[in-house]
């Protein structure tokens, strides 16, 4: 069991043109612990102040740096609802869904509270729980393909589906084989869902178990065996199982690259891939270090960042990217030596940085070597070509929501970026603007050929003259068409 109040802060970042990997602190440091950091759709990142009700939003500057960006407060969530631990995700219409919590204002509750909250009104809205449900707790997350919000309930084997217009719950999930304690979700490009069985209520320690739900039919089939084991069972070793799990992520490849907790003293990772419906052993996490629950991000290059620790729930976190054969050590954020995995989260910002928060008032930012392949990159085909202050309009083309949801953690604190973001910069001042988008016509990863639409809306507040429009998914943009601001 994870505990609360122990705070760390990491960030991870990335340029195209970055030609080092290096840390860089935010220029303007949060006056808050932060944890769980979320990418609203106007380009701007809503962070959590840790085990409290209150929210900020960091606002990237005017050349779209968020090394520089700034703080605001936000309103805050009911006086009674200060989760750690729960699950969240950015819907379809740009509105923050945040629901259960491991603990609560600093208590061990696996409370069944959620609430939305609205950015055009800075309001949050309370959410009741699926009915029957008394737990939630720290729950997994998906938005699926088609754009409904799924949760899990963490005690059980049930899982529920959202209308995020009347917050009415329909049930789903029939035919899960464990309970989805310690599980995480990841988004295939068929639209189904993959997991790694944590055995939770299996107390068996050779359980190398994963399954699939598919959305058309709302039940859970065998995926195979991961081969390797990933969830822990420390028990033969002499200790207490935590049955915790590491995250994965959905590659450019494809494949799902799956991290493990430490097993009798190794960091299992297996692949899954979707076009063979099958599993291989990947490599050990080097050095005895283990993900037993921490985050993982995807790169613009298509390599994976994890942030790993010795044992469970152990202090000393070493950083390493996974070139798809083999982990290579990062270099390590300020506050490596006193940090442990799991206090760790990991988002993809549009820019192809990553930001990192640990529940501590540093807020880092790595940026890493290399630059994507063009194949990977958005590709609009239809946009307008001139546009006016405070309207919207739609813009269309292919894999606008990426190949990924980007970043992972063991189960809980989802801070998926798999949704396209529209930015706008002035030719005459470099001065860079972000249009809210809302409404995309998928949620899909890596719909390839397929034509998807977004809608976005230009700030009265953005510069007017000749401009250049890309749009954003996972770090990395279309190429740029023109388009004159009025």
């Amino acid at each position: 069991m994870r505990t609360s109040g122990i705070f760390f802060a990491t960030l991870l970042l990335w340029t195209g043109l970055a030609s080092a990997q290096s840390w860089t602190p935010l220029a303007h440091q949060p006056s808050f612990n932060a944890n769980t950091a979320l990418l609203l759709t106007d380009g701007t990142v809503m962070v959590q102040d840790t085990e409290t009700p209150n929210w900020w939003l960091l606002t990237p500057d005017e050349t779209g740096s968020y090394v520089n960006g700034t703080w605001k407060i936000l309103s805050s969530m009911s006086p009674d609802y200060g989760p750690l631990y729960h699950a969240s995700a950015v819907l379809p219409d740009g509105r923050v869904i945040i629901e259960g919590g491991e603990y609560n204002l600093g208590k061990e509750t696996l409370t069944n509270q959620g609430e939305i909250y609205d950015p055009t009104t800075d309001r949050w809205v309370p959410v009741s729980p699926p009915a029957g449900w008394a737990f939630i707790g720290d729950a997994q997350s998906v938005v699926l393909a088609n754009g409904i919000f799924m949760l899990a309930d963490s005690q059980s084997r049930q899982q529920a589906l959202l209308d995020a217009k009347t917050l009415a719950w329909t049930p789903t999930g029939t035919g899960k084989f464990d309970i989805n304690d310690e599980e995480g979700w990841n988004l295939l490009p068929s639209g189904k869902v993959l997991t790694v069985d944590a055995y939770v209520d299996h107390y068996d320690a050779t359980g190398s178990h994963s399954e699939i739900y598919t959305p058309a039919s709302g039940a859970w089939v065998s995926a195979g065996s991961t081969v390797a084991q990933l969830w822990d069972a420390a028990w033969p070793c002499g200790g207490s199982p935590s049955y915790e799990v590491g995250p994965a992520v959905l590659r450019p490849n494809g494949t799902v690259f799956a991290t493990g907790a430490n097993s009798c003293g190794a960091g299992h990772t297996a692949i899954y891939n979707p076009f063979k419906n099958a599993w291989t052993a990947g490599p050990d996490i080097p050095n005895g270090d283990d993900i037993a629950d921490g985050p993982a991000a995807l790169l613009p290059n298509g390599n994976v960042l994890i942030d790993s620790s010795p044992g469970i729930y152990q202090l000393g976190t070493t950083f390493y990217i996974f070139d798809g054969s083999r982990f290579n050590e990062a270099p390590g954020p300020p506050n490596s030596l006193v940090d442990s995995s799991y206090n760790g989260s990991m988002l993809v910002l549009p820019t192809g940085q990553i930001l990192f928060t640990d529940c501590s008032s540093d807020v880092e930012i790595f940026t890493a070597k290399h630059t994507y392949n063009p194949e990977w990159a958005p590709a609009i085909v239809t946009a307008p070509s001139t546009v006016v202050r405070g309207n919207s309009y739609k813009i269309s083309g292919t894999q606008f929501n990426g190949l990924s949801q980007g970043a992972a953690y063991g189960d809980d604190a989802q801070a998926a970026t798999n949704y396209p973001l529209v930015r706008i910069t002035n030719n005459a001042t470099g001065h860079v603007f972000y249009a809210r988008t809302r409404g995309h016509s998928s949620m899909g990863v890596a719909t390839k050929a397929r034509i998807v639409s977004t809608h976005f809306l230009v700030s009265p507040f953005m510069e007017t003259g000749p401009s250049t429009l890309v749009v954003v998914a996972n770090g990395i943009p279309s190429s740029p068409v023109a388009v004159t601001v009025d």
